[in-house]
This record gives structure tokens, C-alpha cells and sequence, in this order.
């Protein structure tokens, strides 16, 4: 009597995730110059605006700021480029067509993405804080940890929601995807407020702003870890937690939907991006 063995349900989720977060967490050992090169060529950037700063004899508490902000700007470039991107990659490359028709589900497949690279990642963004905290003795006066923690765990969680939101918008807009991932680089650096508080901005920019994660993230983890911060902060953080638990939902919500049709659509009509005429 045959009897299907084949994984269903959570078992598959969880399978499909670590299928394809196995080779970006293990890929980079086979190319030890890719370890070099995305964990330490991007302390240059962060870099140069602390010297900048130093320059202008800015308060000791924004070099700290350009520190954290150095940090998480790994983060979103892993979303931006490894993630939001990646399905018109593996579009060009022909791999879309096997996720789509094989039963792994398109949400597991990016969240394997994002797990995979958000180990990279952090290895980039530890590097970051670790040398510049010691060149430059940055002095952290951390508050709550518990919360610091609780704060970065959600902003990730909101950031790789709206990954997985952008995955289905780039795939649809076809050979726009590589200029639209241009194009969104330098505005959210900007708007996210890496490099300098967001309160600067004015509070309607920067509430405008808040619909990215990053911006009330980097605020929140800046004031649980300089004590300064707190004269400088848009909104408390209490308020900004909760309403980046919000955008979590709403990005995560979304994007299982969009993915959904995608995946609804590609199989029903043998296509994934909208015909141009």
C-alpha cells in the first residue's frame, strides 16, 4: 500500500525555509573574500561621517548615532537587494518557475531568504559597532535591555515584511525592479534618518518617514542606548514599539496576500509579470 511521506503543513514551511537559508548561510565559507569585502569595506561609509562629525565638532552622542545607523544600514540593504529583489533575480535565472510549481510555499521561500541573509548580515553589522565603538570610544549608556531587544526583534521582523511586499511589487514591474531597488537606496537613508536624528527632518517629514520601519526603529534603539538621545528623540518609545508591532502586521499581512495572487496567478495563466504592449 503506498503511503505519501511527502512533508505538509508546518513541516514543509519549516523545510523550505531552512532549504533556502542553507546556502547563503553556508556560501560565504566557500568564498572567504566575500567575508572580507561585505563585512569590512562598508566600515568606510560609516566612517567618513564620523570623521565629519569630528570635524564640525558635532556632540560626542552623534557619533554614536552614525555608529548604530552604520550598523542597521546592513539590514536594509540585505532587504533591499538579497530579499526584495531576489524573486526577478531568480526570475532571470529560471529558479522562479521550480518555487512556483513545487509545493514550498513563496512566503517560506523568502523567509529562508531573509534568514540566511540576515546571519551575513549581522556578522557586517557587529563589525560595524565592534571597530568603531573602539576607535572612537562611543559611550553607550544602554537602558532597558530587555526592551533594546524587544525593539530590534520587531523592527526586523517589520523590515523583512515589507521585504517580502516589495519581492511581489518588483517581480510585477518587470525590467523596472533593478532601477526601482536604485532608486529606493539613497531617499531611505535619507528618510530613515541613518546618519543623524529624524527629529531634524520636522515632525510632519518625519512622521511621514514613520511608515518605514528603520525610521522609528533606529530612533527607539538610540534612545535605549544613549542617554542624550532622550532631548532628541521623535516620538517615546513605548509609542514607537507599538507602532512598529502595527506596521509588522500590516507588512506581513500584505505581503502573504500579494504573494498569494502571485503565486495564484503564475500558476492559473503561466505568468508572473504583466504583458507589455
Amino acid at each position: 500500500m503506498y503511503t505519501d511521506n511527502r512533508a505538509q503543513g508546518l513541516t514543509l514551511f519549516w523545510q523550505s525555509i531552512w532549504a533556502r537559508a542553507y546556502p547563503r548561510i553556508f556560501g560565504m565559507l566557500r568564498e572567504r573574500s566575500w567575508m572580507f569585502f561585505d563585512t569590512f569595506l562598508p566600515l568606510l561609509g560609516t566612517l567618513s561621517y564620523v570623521f565629519v562629525y569630528r570635524a564640525i565638532q558635532a556632540p560626542e552622542e552623534y557619533i554614536g548615532f552614525v555608529v548604530v545607523g552604520g550598523a542597521m544600514t546592513a539590514f536594509w540593504l540585505n532587504m533591499l537587494w538579497s530579499m526584495a529583489s531576489q524573486l526577478y533575480w531568480d526570475k532571470d535565472m529560471g529558479n522562479l518557475e521550480l518555487y512556483v510549481v513545487s509545493p514550498a510555499p513563496l512566503p517560506a521561500i523568502l523567509l529562508g531568504m531573509a534568514i540566511g541573509g540576515l546571519v551575513n548580515t549581522t556578522m557586517r553589522a557587529t563589525a560595524i559597532i565592534v571597530v568603531c565603538s573602539l576607535l572612537f570610544a562611543v559611550p553607550y549608556e544602554p537602558g532597558s535591555l530587555i526592551l533594546l531587544l524587544m525593539v530590534f526583534i520587531v523592527t526586523m521582523t517589520a523590515l523583512y515584511g515589507m521585504g517580502m511586499l516589495f519581492a511581489s511589487v518588483f517581480l510585477a514591474s518587470g525590467r523596472e525592479a533593478w532601477h526601482m531597488a536604485n532608486l529606493l537606496q539613497e531617499p531611505i537613508y535619507l528618510a530613515s534618518g541613518f546618519f543623524f536624528p529624524v527629529r531634524a527632518l520636522g515632525f510632519w517629514f518625519a512622521t511621514f518617514a514613520s511608515i518605514l520601519p528603520l525610521t522609528l526603529g533606529l530612533d527607539a534603539m538610540r534612545q535605549l542606548l544613549f542617554a542624550d538621545a532622550v532631548t532628541l528623540r521623535f516620538l517615546p518609545v513605548e509609542v514607537e514599539l507599538g507602532l512598529l508591532v502595527v506596521s509588522s502586521v500590516v507588512f506581513i499581512s500584505t505581503a502573504m496576500l500579494a504573494l498569494a495572487k502571485l503565486e495564484e496567478r503564475g500558476r492559473r495563466e503561466g505568468r508572473l509579470i504583466e504583458r507589455r504592449r
